[in-house]
């Protein structure tokens, strides 16, 4: 390769302690080691990428830095036998973005266990739809599936929906056939999760029960929580007899105020979903489903795109909370 830089978006620390993004050149000298390097295509914005870009040391302890957990891109250069130049690849989670330098960059260098070749029937702007939100979502219902949670039992509860997790996990429900009840504090985004196939949308108060009760009425078959807190204590204790509910998120909080009768008297299951360090052979089973029989039919409905330069606005409204959907970002040629 002739090229020796190439374009990021870098998070700096200033002398009295403040994190500023810019776009710059980076040389591809610094890149880390790994056994292939990725000439990124797209990549899109998670919460995760907001914390990176603001300084927060749980996620990134070193910069200057490139956030960016996703890449969808091709190999450029490969000492793996597994990838060859010129192949479509994915990357996601792991430490990718965070003390790795991410997929904000026109280039990425990651070890071979952590890439994923592109199903056959998803683009790279395709995969970036869904990316770590998207498929966080897909192992939640992959995870319901498997535990035995069937479409004739009752409503899927999702919280949070109207975020990236949530709003794919509304739509790949509905797809699959589950009827889906939405919580979204926007109550403005009616519209949008039900053109995404939730069957009803309710206000996060009407998620939350101040009481006290260690048992509400049976409501839901299954959950998937984005958010944690008081939504998700809520929805554990309304939950149906030998119903299972998947915690993928804590935006609304890391705490769980709750007692064990959920467990012991109606069997309830709490399934953890770590996506950021799961099983290669799960990512690409949940991928192949991604690309099958959960592709969505309409992916723009519920993405927008935006280039490097349009990302610095971006990181401040997932900040703020006021993102829909996803946005992909689109690297420069």
């Amino acid at each position: 390769m002739g090229l020796k830089t190439f374009k990021a978006l870098v998070v700096e620390e200033t002398p009295d302690g403040r994190f500023v993004r810019k776009i710059t050149d980076k040389a591809l000298d610094d890149l880390p080691e790994g056994e292939v390097m990725v000439r990124v295509r797209y990549s899109s914005l998670n919460y995760k990428d907001g914390l990176s870009a603001i300084g927060n040391r749980g996620v990134t302890k070193n910069y200057p830095h490139t956030p960016g957990v996703d890449a969808a891109g091709v190999v450029a250069e490969s000492s793996s036998e597994d990838f060859q130049p010129g192949d479509e690849v994915i990357v996601t989670s792991y430490d990718l973005g965070m003390n790795t330098s991410g997929g904000f960059g026109q280039y990425i260098r990651v070890p071979a266990s952590w890439v994923v070749p592109l199903p056959t029937n998803l683009t790279l702007r395709e995969s970036m739809a869904y990316g770590t939100a998207g498929l966080t979502a897909a192992f939640c219902i992959y995870r319901l599936m498997d535990y035995g949670i069937t479409a004739d039992q009752g409503d899927i509860l999702v919280t949070g929906a109207t975020g990236g997790v949530g709003s794919f996990a509304v739509a790949i429900l509905a797809k699959a056939g589950y009827e889906v009840v939405a919580v979204s504090g926007k109550v403005a985004e009616k519209k949008f999760l039900t053109e995404l196939g939730a069957k009803e949308v309710i206000a996060r108060d009407e998620a939350v029960d101040t009481t006290g009760k260690p048992l509400l009425k049976g409501r839901w078959a299954g959950v998937v929580d984005t958010v944690g807190g008081d939504i998700l204590s809520t929805a554990i204790r309304s939950t149906k007899l030998h119903g299972a509910v998947t915690c993928c998120g804590n935006v609304a909080s890391p705490e769980l105020p709750l007692n064990v009768y959920p467990f012991i008297l109606r069997g309830v299951t709490l399934i953890g979903i770590d996506s950021q360090s799961c099983p290669m052979s799960l990512r690409r089973r949940t991928w192949e489903k991604i690309a099958n029989e959960w592709k969505l039919d309409n992916l723009d409905r519920q993405t927008t795109d935006c280039s490097l330069e349009q990302l610095n606005h971006e990181i401040d409204r997932i900040l703020e909370g006021q993102q829909k959907g996803r946005v992909i970002v689109n690297l420069p040629e």
